[in-house]
């Protein structure tokens, strides 16, 4: 009989000096498929760390059978499994040399973040599988730092599997990829598992898990239930009516792109690119991973600017200075969520919103404690505000930072696939608030991958292709235009 992968008995582990997880029990069997499910903040990351070997337990057993010897080190783990979610993106994108593509997957190959060595025959003959298998192929040579979220999560999929491993761990896997990459990369875990690969997913969508025959377990409050064979999708309140900003729309634009072109470590990354947003316009971007989206995101706040040749201009703001964008736009993205992961308390994060600054802000006035006290609590995040960031789960996170972008009721709100990591409460909770700050005159941009994610009252559409615009007009009230857009060659 075979030994599971890992068992878990009885296990207690720590996540900012505070238990994570409280007593666990749980064994991964040799090439079965685990799904976990469970609300922000249940240990289901630090679940996954538990089985990678980068979280040590405190109390109770952990044993290995990787490569059919078990063993109570962690140290074979550490160099042969990898958590797949965004924490991992963060070492590269936080460090100031250039990482390739390749330079990732090298270091992968022999248990190492970063590629030290030259690499041997072996290792090159692995690279050229597994990058075959991923479709990284014409993505080697670039840098890690310029490529999409969704392009980044491929990057590190084949990663984690060029040390040719026994397990995959997974953590909110599908959230960040589009439609096309989700199914693709599905089939690539499908038949990983069907080559014997064992593979854990944490998800808040298990209806965008691939259909293998998945062991469900529940993680919340630190501890493991097994639930039935198939884990109940979290049932989500319908989604509330935006509504206009007051007063009829206008022609009046609050941001116009003329031939915009930006350029990221050399790369062209979005344009040339022209296009309004006029008053009150509510905004729904897609396109494919790479097309553009979040850098587009990124230029409206200010993050970014186009290069010679190319303009951007934000009408609505009298004096188109640093800190009157910061205090006239919220943005929520993958990269803003790896700048707040440090040692700053949720308070402060909070309190940053009216300044735009990271980690810090000038002292708050009774007004606004009160508007920070408010907020947190009616988006279920009040018992975050003294807990550092760095401590925090992706969807207790992004939750903050929700509140965040929203504290200081911006005229602009761009949310960048600014719902993932979510559950179905948070969700719903932040949701609720739109309205309102619509009717307070803020406008939206809503960055999307899912049909659901596009909220009832947006008005307009824009589709990229390769960092151009391929549609750019009014909302139908389905996607099919989507059918007949010009892609080009």
């Amino acid at each position: 009989m075979d030994r599971p992968l890992v068992t878990l008995q009885d296990v207690t582990a720590l996540q900012g000096g505070q238990p994570a997880l409280r007593g666990v029990t749980l064994q991964v069997a040799r090439g079965e498929a685990l799904r976990l499910w469970g609300p922000n903040g249940g240990g289901k990351t630090t679940l996954l760390r538990l089985l990678a070997g980068q979280v040590a337990p405190v109390g109770g057993q952990r044993t290995y059978a990787l490569g059919g010897q078990p063993q109570r080190s962690a140290v074979s783990a550490r160099r042969t499994l990898r958590v797949v979610g965004p924490d991992a993106e963060a070492f590269y994108l936080t460090r100031e040399w250039v990482q390739s593509v390749q330079d990732v997957l090298l270091a992968a190959f022999e248990g190492e973040a970063l590629n030290l060595w030259t690499p041997t025959p072996p290792a090159r003959a692995r690279l050229a599988q597994v990058a075959a298998l991923t479709g990284l192929g014409p993505l080697l040579d670039r840098d890690f730092r310029t490529l999409s979220h969704g392009q980044r999560r491929r990057v590190l999929l084949a990663a984690a599997l060029m040390p040719g491993p026994e397990l995959l761990l997974l953590d909110e896997f599908t959230d960040g990829l589009s439609e096309g990459a989700r199914n693709e990369l599905g089939q690539v875990l499908t038949d990983l598992w069907r080559s014997g690969v064992a593979v854990v997913l944490a998800t808040h969508r298990p209806e965008e898990a691939p259909p293998l025959p998945w062991r469900t377990v529940r993680v919340a409050d630190g501890q493991v239930t097994e639930t039935a064979p198939a884990a109940p999708t979290e049932s989500a309140a319908p989604l509330p009516h935006l509504g206009p900003p007051p007063g009829p729309p206008t022609p009046h634009p609050l941001v116009r792109l003329t031939n915009a072109t930006v350029y990221r470590n050399g790369h062209r990354a979005l344009g040339p690119l022209s296009w309004t947003w006029a008053a009150g316009q509510h905004w729904l971007l897609t396109g494919e991973n790479g097309s553009g989206k979040s850098t587009l995101t990124r230029l409206i706040a200010g993050e970014l600017h186009p290069a010679l040749g190319g303009q951007i201009e934000r009408p609505f703001l009298a004096r188109d200075r640093l800190e009157d964008r910061r205090a006239a736009t919220g943005l929520v993205g993958a990269e803003v969520g790896i700048r707040q992961r440090q040692s700053w308390t949720g308070r402060e994060v909070l309190g940053s919103a009216w300044s735009g600054t990271q980690g810090f802000a000038p002292d708050l006035n009774a007004a606004q404690q009160a508007e920070v006290e408010a907020l947190a609590a009616r988006l279920g995040a009040a018992d975050l505000l003294a807990r550092p960031a760095d401590t925090l789960s992706q969807g207790q996170l992004r939750r903050l930072l929700l509140a965040r972008a929203a504290l200081h009721r911006p005229r602009l709100l761009l949310l960048d696939e600014g719902l993932d990591f979510l559950d179905a409460a948070a969700r719903a909770a932040f949701l609720a608030l739109l309205p309102e700050l619509a009717r307070g005159g803020t406008h939206l941009l809503v960055v999307a991958h899912r049909a659901g994610d596009a909220l009832p009252g947006l008005t307009h559409h824009l589709h990229l292709h390769a960092g151009q615009v391929a549609f750019a007009g009014p909302l139908a009230s389905d996607w099919a235009h989507l059918q007949a857009l010009p892609w080009g060659p």
